[in-house]
């Protein structure tokens, strides 16, 4: 594949007007059933997302055409699984490979919605799924609103890397950036392929593990942050180049999620429907992560003491390491996911684990490009949460096993939780708009 794809890039290199369309069109076919089987859609979209990230494109759009193709793809699948239903399992490469097609239908029998949102960052689920929700006449409504949140994320995930790169590649940064960037990378991957190989191999200790590693990174970050300035600084200067009024508000609507008001009243308003429900042991859990992070953090933070950079809105006095945004929404997120994956298969529960840690990142970068923190802030709140929880779980598995929540409970708390973060960043968003119409 190498010089096929060497002279694509070289193409759109040279002719980077058509960037735009070729994100779209090679997240649609990474999207689309069967055919995102037998292309290479990862690579290609890091390929070209370097290309897109090198000046051609801006983030925004970017994922714009990510998420639009992505969707089409989903749509042009679900028609196709509604228009032939069972038919569908005739076509050549389906009949010599029923197994695709039984597994996609295996996980939308048994998880329903879930599957769709969780499947879309599992490969060989991505392009099925879809196509499996239109053979079972799930109402087109509800697909697209979970194709919609699903693709959002999905494109976040697979795009922005490539773009990053790219952008970095571009900037003047600050030298010493790409040692320490390899560093944190390092450590990053280290905690991520951790978790991954010890939950998939079921290890008695894998939660132990993972939150030894955590502390270890944590404590890594607290020794080691002044001597990251370089990186510190380049992040920074990465995500404030690319600052626009749209990105603005959007970014301080995201960003409430995570403030210390949000965040207490969705506990409160999670561990009240948990414990009405008589989920006692889950309702332990969920309060005692999310208390003991916001201890933790409010301690550490008036120990180190560090002074926040620049701030572009309202100035703040606290101070800013660990970031209580990131720790908040990490230690809310993850042990959210954790009680989801109770009743599910490991890849399904890891599936769980990083959708969650997917929203709390967002709300972390939010910090950064407002200019409220740096990024070892939002590292070492994000890795005090991740060490909590997974300390957490590793007694609940010891003490107080964790029971799968009922699905019709699930289907209480969600609504209530998204109703509530809905209404904060609706009076968010009006405020914003209200300051800069005036």
């Amino acid at each position: 594949m190498g010089p096929w794809l060497d002279s694509m890039t070289g193409w759109l290199t040279a002719n980077p007007q058509w960037l735009g369309l070729a994100v779209f069109l090679v997240t649609l076919l990474e999207c689309l059933a069967i055919i995102g089987f037998v292309i290479p859609g990862t690579i290609l979209l890091f390929a070209i997302a370097i290309l897109a990230g090198n000046g051609a494109l801006s983030l925004g759009e970017t994922l714009l055409m990510g998420l639009l193709g992505g969707l089409t793809g989903d749509v042009l699948s679900y028609i196709l699984g509604k228009r032939f239903h069972q038919n569908i399992r005739r076509l050549p490469l389906l009949r010599n490979h029923p197994e695709w097609i039984n597994r996609a239908e295996g996980y939308f029998q048994r998880y329903g919605i879930a599957s769709l949102l969780v499947g879309r960052f599992i490969g060989p689920l991505r392009p099925m799924l879809p196509m499996v929700a239109g053979m079972c006449d799930m109402q087109v409504p509800r697909f697209l609103i979970v194709s919609l949140l699903a693709g959002a994320g999905w494109s976040l995930v697979y795009l922005l890397p490539g773009w990053a790169t790219g952008a970095a590649i571009r900037l003047p940064l600050p030298e010493g950036f790409w040692p320490q960037a390899a560093i944190v990378a390092a450590g990053l991957a280290a905690l991520l392929g951790l978790s991954i190989n010890a939950s998939i191999r079921r290890q008695p200790r894998a939660t132990l593990l993972i939150g030894a590693l955590g502390l270890v990174l944590l404590i890594a970050v607290f020794a080691g942050y002044p001597y990251m300035s370089a990186f510190d600084r380049g992040i920074s200067a990465l995500l404030q180049e690319h600052r626009s009024s749209a990105m603005d508000i959007g970014a301080v609507v995201v960003t409430q999620i995570g403030n210390f008001r949000t965040q207490f009243v969705a506990a409160a308003l999670l561990c009240g429907l948990l414990l009405v429900t008589r989920q006692w042991r889950a309702m332990i859990f969920f309060g005692g992560v999310t208390l003991f992070t916001a201890l933790a953090n409010t301690a550490t933070k008036h120990f180190f003491a560090r002074m926040r950079p620049e701030v572009l809105i309202d100035p703040l006095t606290s101070y800013s390491m660990p970031s209580g945004h990131s720790s908040g929404s990490f230690a809310f997120f993850i042990a959210l996911a954790i009680l989801a994956g109770r009743d599910q298969p490991q890849r399904m529960r890891i599936t769980w684990v990083l959708l969650g840690c997917l929203l709390a990142i967002c709300v972390a970068l939010s910090r950064v490009y407002l200019g409220a923190h740096w990024p070892t802030d939002i590292m070492a709140g994000a890795l005090l949460a991740i060490m909590v929880n997974a300390f957490a779980l590793a007694l609940s598995q010891r003490y107080m096993p964790l029971q799968p929540i009922p699905q019709k409970i699930w289907w209480l708390i969600l609504p209530a939780v998204i109703a509530l973060y809905g209404f904060f960043m609706l009076h968010d968003l009006s405020r914003e708009l209200l300051r800069y119409t005036y």
